[in-house]
């Protein structure tokens, strides 16, 4: 093979790929492709290969990815991993273990442009977009990593750092490889926006039935446009229309995500308007006490409230569940490890407006 300038193995495309491999068998295509994609291995470890075309491979289509950093919790139920990119940028993704399931959340984007004060990514700021195959190879880990353990990689979740949608064109094709080459359930990925509606309508558009979930995290615009900063732009109504649009191309089932910041949106009147909007799009409400982060002036609900906030959605006809949080010791929410490796104070934080505190 002629000596071309490197490239991440993830990234390539077939016809990329077909290129690399110029001058071999047609076969060896099929055999490459399946390997990286259906096995998971690296070119090394496809002894189908020739040893000189396995060295080759490795050295013209690296890894994106390298291990920066890896903290582990729960008893190795929760493990994160902070990866540096070719050209230094740190994003993360975060491996967790349930009974009967296994879940992987992955970021897009190296920081984020959106600016929800009480988000770590959102505080740092955005850098760039991932490639195909770096958001593509986080999941080829996981998986990887899963098996070690003698599980099965099932779900993916693109809920790390960044805002999917706004980096839709490597997303969609990095879910197109997912499900067609890795072979997991479209089903079982789910896009995680904070409420780009152009891209929810894109969404409905596509062959794939992903999951939409929506991060909330108030039903008021007052109040939204205080703590997702995109709500100016897209407005609660806009937004429930995209949502009602994909609810009818797709079928699948809308959740949204409310972070409960003590205080500000876990107020009877913040779960009777959740659960109007909740009922409407026949939405599970996935209630997430907030993650406190350097610099963010408030803190998650106390648990006794954060179960009389779903008890009053369920009263309201609404269904709710608390997730549970994991892996607190191990800067496990989306955008902290990465910050604590940064170790830059966090300056410019968007604080929740005096008035729209509780008291």
């Amino acid at each position: 093979m002629a000596e071309r300038q490197s490239i991440s193995r993830y990234d390539l495309d077939r016809d990329a790929l077909a290129a690399l491999l110029s001058g071999q068998p047609r076969y060896r295509l099929e055999q490459v492709w399946d390997g990286l994609y259906g096995l998971g291995k690296d070119p090394a470890e496809l002894t189908n290969l020739p040893k000189a075309l396995r060295g080759q491979l490795d050295e013209l289509a690296p890894r994106a990815l390298r291990v920066a950093a890896e903290r582990q919790a729960d008893r190795g139920d929760t493990i994160k991993t902070l990866w540096e990119l070719h050209d230094g940028r740190l994003v993360e993704s975060v491996l967790m273990h349930y009974p009967g399931r296994t879940t992987v959340c992955v970021s897009t984007q190296a920081g984020c442009a959106m600016a929800c004060g009480f988000c770590a990514t959102g505080q740092a700021g955005f850098e760039r977009h991932l490639s195909v195959g770096e958001i593509v190879e986080q999941v080829i880990a996981a998986r990887r990593s899963a098996q070690s353990s003698n599980r099965r990689l099932s779900n993916v979740v693109f809920m790390g750092m960044g805002e999917p949608l706004a980096n839709y064109d490597r997303l969609w094709e990095a879910i197109r490889r997912l499900h067609i080459d890795v072979g997991l359930s479209a089903r079982h990925l789910t896009v995680s926006t904070v409420g780009i509606v152009p891209g929810i309508r894109r969404m409905a558009t596509e062959a794939e039935p992903v999951n939409l979930a929506v991060s909330l995290h108030a039903a008021d615009d007052t109040l939204r446009d205080a703590l997702v900063p995109i709500n100016r732009r897209y407005p609660l109504r806009e937004l429930i229309a995209a949502c009602e649009e994909y609810l009818e191309a797709k079928g699948r089932r809308l959740s949204f995500e409310w972070a409960l910041i003590d205080g500000v949106n876990d107020r009877n009147i913040d779960a009777e308007r959740l659960a109007s909007i909740a009922l409407r799009l026949r939405a599970h409400v996935n209630l997430i006490p907030l993650n406190a982060t350097p610099g963010y002036p408030t803190t998650g609900t106390p648990p006794q409230r954060v179960a009389a906030f779903r008890d009053r959605l369920e009263d309201l006809g609404a269904n709710a569940t608390v997730r549970k949080n994991r892996g607190n010791d191990i800067d496990a929410a989306c955008g902290q490890l990465a910050a604590r490796a940064h170790a830059q104070p966090q300056t410019q934080v968007t604080a929740v407006p005096a008035p729209l505190r509780r008291g």
